[in-house]
């Protein structure tokens, strides 16, 4: 609900603050004191575009701030898909700068308007006679019925599978779409993926081979160098063992003369075993060592191959092949298991669409079930309303599509006249008659949710006193379950109000300034009076004015 209003340098208001209570509160004013002006400042907070020529001054920044009850609206998931402090008392403030720019807040953080307008559609409604357009929405006409049929659990479940439902039918039709390009594709993956097993592939592989085709390109010069190393080791006039050898003995011969001799001597003897091992390994690699053209043949075909599957999938690495490899196995697996995954996705649709059905059905039939309930709140409250013989004939039938809000086709029609054919609603209601339908509608929906707080704007227009009467009564129930504006020139809703603030000019310094303020008991009495009678206020309209509040 809206519990306070602060409205500065806006149009004719410099300084405005009120407080609102719950329930029916009316607004009265002359024509022209103002009234319009306090709906647009309030159209600023609920998301409206701003106009700096609603500026005041046009040298200050006019600011709209209103305050907001909203625990009961379930809006904690709204604040925190946008990353708002969820406050149950929320401010939501709108500046228009001097400059034209305008700055909308939510408890302080910035917001873009959309998000203020959001928000704003479900804090206040404001009716008017040319805001009926969405009773000729089925939307609208079928809330209203499932609001009857207390449908918004099934609604919550049946929205819930109508998402599934929609995720694996996209997902089906994309498997379709892939098996129908999955042939020619398949075939390609086999193929190549067939080249790479028939390859072994493994880190290291390409390195291992390369170093092995090195040596085999190379053992003419491998055994040569060998050889030569070998009778540098072995020669028996000059090779390095025979030299060692004369060596080792000098050395054993000195190394009797004291422990530092004998060390080196220990340390030639390791060098000689080390150098007659190194020549024990030679002679082995010496006869080991031979030309192999067919293992080198091998070799560079397997080398070939590999640079041909670098080359081909523009690879450098044999790492890069294996992950490629991998790749099109799960591709070629997944075009060769395609079949039984479009079955198994097949099969899923039809049991989403099974449980959508069954929840479309209960929704049809709890639908069907409150119509006649409808039909007669509705036609019962315009007879009060003036409209007597308004008669409505509302059908639903179950179709084949899978809608928002379930399967069915509604049809709500409507004649005002004895004798008249039924019609949609927007062909053949007036605008009066439209005014008081929507007020019949929100007051019934009053009963079954949780409705934003209402802002009727002069609804009451055209219509005679004892119809005002019935329209003042039904807004004055709604107030018991919910919070009620009406802007109104009639002394008879206004007397129904458990608030009552009157708009009005004053001249200040020869400037024309906008005021509000709430009624005392005694100011009531005047004000309805006026409203009965004039500004010359008889006795008469006096008691005529104490009577309609008692």
């Amino acid at each position: 609900m809206l519990s306070h209003l602060s409205i500065k340098n806006y149009a004719l208001i410099d300084t405005l603050e009120v407080s609102f209570d719950t329930g029916f509160t009316c607004i009265t004013g002359e024509t022209g004191a103002g009234k319009s002006i306090l709906l647009g400042a309030l159209s600023l907070v609920l998301g409206k575009r701003a106009d700096l020529g609603a500026l005041q001054d046009k040298k200050i920044k006019c600011i709209v701030e209103a305050e907001f009850q909203v625990k009961k609206y379930g809006l904690r998931a709204f604040f925190e898909t946008y990353d708002l402090d969820y406050e149950e008392l929320t401010l939501v403030r709108r500046e228009i700068l001097p400059s034209g720019k305008s700055r909308a807040f939510i408890n302080d953080t910035p917001v873009t308007l959309d998000i203020v307008s959001q928000l704003g559609n479900r804090l206040i409604d404001v009716h008017s006679q040319h805001q009926t357009l969405q009773l000729g929405n089925n939307d609208f006409q079928m809330k209203v019925i499932d609001a009857l049929a207390e449908n918004t659990e099934v609604l919550s479940n049946y929205s819930d599978n109508l998402k599934q439902y929609k995720k694996l039918a996209r997902e089906l039709e994309e498997l379709l779409a892939f098996q129908s390009n999955a042939h020619k594709e398949h075939d390609y993956n086999s193929f190549l993926l067939k080249e790479l097993e028939a390859t072994t592939l493994k880190v290291g592989l390409q390195e291992e081979l390369e170093q092995q085709y090195e040596q085999l390109n190379n053992m003419e010069r491998i055994i040569e160098l060998l050889a030569k190393g070998n009778q540098l080791l072995m020669d028996e006039q000059v090779g390095v063992l025979t030299s060692l050898s004369e060596l080792k003995q000098v050395s054993a011969r000195l190394s009797a003369f004291g422990t530092s001799y004998d060390a080196l001597h220990q340390r030639i003897a390791s060098s000689f075993i080390e150098m007659d091992d190194i020549s024990t390994e030679l002679r082995a690699l010496v006869e080991q060592a031979e030309t192999n053209p067919q293992m080198l043949d091998e070799i560079s075909q397997k080398l070939q191959v590999l640079f041909d599957l670098h080359k081909k999938h523009g690879t450098s690495e044999i790492a890069e092949l294996i992950a490629l490899r991998e790749d099109l196995s799960e591709k070629v697996g997944v075009t060769e298991n395609l079949e039984t995954t479009i079955g198994q996705k097949q099969e899923q649709l039809e049991q989403a669409e099974h449980k959508l059905q069954q929840l479309a059905t209960v929704l049809h039939d709890r639908r069907k079930k409150v119509i006649p309930q409808l039909k007669e709140q509705l036609e019962t409250n315009l007879t009060s309303l003036g409209m007597p013989n308004a008669t409505f004939d509302i059908t639903i039938a179950a179709s084949n599509d899978f809608k928002e809000n379930g399967n069915d086709d509604l049809a709500f029609l409507f004649s005002a006249n004895k004798g008249a054919d039924f019609g949609e609603l927007k062909k053949v209601a007036s605008g009066g008659e439209l005014s008081r339908i929507m007020l019949t509608i929100k007051s019934i929906l009053a009963k079954y949710e949780q409705l934003p707080t209402m802002m009727f704007d002069e609804i009451d227009t055209g219509v005679s006193g004892e119809i005002s009467n019935s329209i003042a009564d039904i807004m004055q129930q709604m107030g018991k379950s919910m919070q009620v504006f009406s802007i109104t020139h009639l002394p008879q809703v206004a007397s129904k109000g458990k608030q009552h603030f009157k708009v009005y000019k004053v001249d200040e310094n020869n400037v024309t300034r906008t005021r509000m303020k709430p009624l005392s008991d005694d100011e009531r009495v005047v004000e309805l009076a006026e409203m009965l009678g004039g500004k010359n206020l008889s006795d008469s309209a006096l008691a005529h004015a104490r009577q309609l509040l008692n």
